[in-house]
């Protein structure tokens, strides 16, 4: 017998689920043609302004001119960038993904005179920009930031002319973990079951019959053991040049060096991974007993730590009930802010399928001027309700900013960019328990909230997290690493954390193979330090709702106008105390008191 699960390739998805590029380009044709355009304004910028922004009386048309240019290399990106994630597999996206890289490489070195010639002016002269557009305040803020570590205008232009061979590992891993991998069917009791990278992640681990998810598992790990030394290979191409390149700007550390575009320090950093290894440790190991407990399982592995505590009762969801989930979630945000992301479904703004080549997980991305797009696999499960709350978050974010800052200053830090989803998942827990008193409903949004919203954002990034700390240390000392390093480096981490009472079964090390975000610098524990400001903000909502909804409503207008102390505390957080990690540590402990309690009366 074989289990039906299997992908399908894309041609084959029902169209009105995907995302909807012609928001961005009605077709191809126009894709080209404003490539031929930004090449031409590109061109004319150079010509109009390269050595003359000293002579100018007002360089506010030469904003202009390159908000436009960046405005279309957004589109260009997105539309080539958005056909690739659903299918890698795809020659003709491929193309167009390459096509913007080379265009990327060469834009940026005909415009890197900008930022050059813009530090070689005064400082009251930067300032004065800044009075006359207060949107370019962020990026004004960020270039005078850069001027201790700026090299000369030669060495600058010929980075900027590699820039897209600098994104080369993260799309080699890409390519390897989609498009490469050839994973072996599985069979448990006869049956046989299909296995893909997808379906692990998406289905198998979640699975609620243990001889099916370890089976899984085992097969997962056999097949990401066949390609370790080959991942480690290129993962240590990414962190050398990383290194490298901290070295050649002159900072004393690759943590200070990737620390300084989110504008925090390492002091911020550490203390998110050790409060969290030392004083979460104790609670999450408590609720893994809880789960190996009421499941009656002999024993808990890594294998089992994503399976649901009460399977039987978990409701499915479909597309259509989602969007009611969603509207009612986010009620206290506001009815602009509901028929703001309301609009996400009419105007197919998500992708639901599953298919062959497509990206796991999910993410939000917004081309500039144009609505957000949201990956995710839709699986008729409550998990994907969170995923999409989530990413609706970003989008919400997205869409706020670009009505109030420039293009060139609309990137908030990322140690502020999950607060805003992780928030609308707390949203949707509330909004959940908030429906019945019933005791089983109760204890299903709680360990909701701990496993979709916490779990994955507060334990799992954060323990990569910890696992890239020890990596970078490494590179900053001047040695190298090979896959079995790796392996060792993630077992270590994950058996501090989980402690004796969690078995890290043969496989777990791999883990380190299983995520992009070792290809974006210090972005892994960025995760649990927005998700400590999105609850902090969430328990000042529940004690002040409007004072507490309108903090937050300013707070994701932001953008990148103020660094992350100064952000945060527009939301009613100060980050620089230990305060609000702590506090939620200690929601979290109390949530979980309170499965354990309601798990007594079941």
């Amino acid at each position: 017998m074989t289990n039906t699960h299997q992908l399908v390739n894309r041609k084959n998805v029902p169209e009105e689920l995907t995302w909807d590029l012609t928001a961005i380009y009605p077709n191809d044709i126009a894709f080209q043609t404003d490539i031929d355009l930004v090449r031409d304004l590109v061109q004319a910028f150079d010509t109009a302004y390269h050595g003359h922004l000293d002579k100018l009386v007002s360089i506010h048309d030469a904003f202009s001119a390159l908000e436009d240019i960046y405005t279309r290399l957004s589109h260009i990106e997105h539309y080539a960038f958005l056909q690739q994630a659903v299918d890698i597999t795809d020659a003709t996206a491929n193309q167009l993904m390459r096509e913007f890289e080379a265009l990327s490489a060469e834009i940026s070195t005909k415009l890197v005179f900008f930022d050059i010639e813009l530090l070689e002016l005064p400082v009251e002269r930067l300032d004065e920009i800044v009075v006359a557009n207060p949107k370019l305040k962020a990026y004004i803020r960020q270039l005078k930031k850069q001027k201790e570590y700026q090299l000369s205008p030669e060495v600058e232009q010929v980075l900027a002319t590699f820039q897209p061979n600098f994104s080369a590992p993260e799309s080699v891993y890409g390519q390897t973990r989609a498009a490469d991998m050839d994973f072996d069917d599985f069979e448990v009791n006869g049956v046989t079951y299909p296995m893909s990278f997808v379906l692990y992640e998406n289905t198998y681990q979640y699975n609620s019959d243990p001889a099916v998810r370890h089976a899984a598992f085992k097969s997962f790990s056999t097949t990401l053991a066949h390609y370790k030394h080959t991942i480690a290979a290129n993962y240590y191409n990414q962190v050398s040049m990383e290194k490298r390149i901290a070295t050649l700007r002159g900072y004393d550390s690759v943590f200070d060096y990737l620390l300084a575009e989110q504008e925090v320090d390492r002091t911020l950093f550490n203390r998110q991974i050790d409060t969290i290894m030392t004083k979460l440790a104790p609670v999450m190991q408590k609720y893994a007993a809880h789960i190996k407990k009421v499941r009656g399982l002999d024993k808990m592995t890594f294998a089992d730590l994503q399976i649901d505590l009460d399977p039987e009762f978990a409701p499915k969801v479909s597309i259509e009930d989602a969007k009611k989930y969603v509207n009612d979630a986010v009620a206290p945000l506001g009815s602009d802010y509901q028929a703001m992301v309301a609009r996400s479904f009419p105007e197919r703004w998500i992708d639901f399928p599953q298919n062959i080549g497509k990206e796991t997980g999910g993410f939000e991305t917004t081309p500039y001027g144009k609505h957000p797009y949201i990956l995710m696999s839709w699986t008729d499960e409550l998990a994907d309700v969170y995923t999409l709350i989530h990413e609706l978050g970003h989008a919400g974010q997205a869409i706020l900013t670009q009505y109030n800052q420039s293009i060139l200053g609309s990137e908030p830090s990322t140690y502020l960019v999950e607060a805003p989803s992780t928030f609308n998942e707390l949203l949707l827990t509330t909004s959940i328990e908030n429906q019945s008193t019933e005791p089983r409903l109760q204890r299903f949004a709680y360990s909701k909230m701990l496993t979709n919203t916490y779990f994955h954002n507060f334990v799992t990034h954060l323990l990569e997290a910890a696992y890239q700390r020890e990596v970078y240390q490494l590179i900053d000392a001047g040695q190298g690493f090979d896959g079995d390093q790796l392996s060792e480096i993630k077992r270590n981490v994950l058996e501090r954390f989980w402690g004796p009472d969690v078995e890290i079964n043969d496989g777990a090390e791999l883990t380190w193979m299983r995520q992009s975000h070792y290809y974006m610098g210090l972005y892994s524990y960025t995760y649990s330090a927005g998700l400590a400001i999105s609850t902090q903000a969430h328990l000042n909502l529940l004690k002040n709702p409007e004072v507490a909804t309108e903090s937050w409503l300013a707070f994701l207008k932001l953008g990148g106008e103020l660094p992350p102390i100064e952000a945060a505390k527009v939301a009613g957080v100060d980050i620089t105390t230990d305060e609000p990690l702590n506090q939620t540590i200690q929601f979290l402990d109390k949530t979980v008191d309170k499965i354990i309690a309601l798990s007594q009366t079941i």
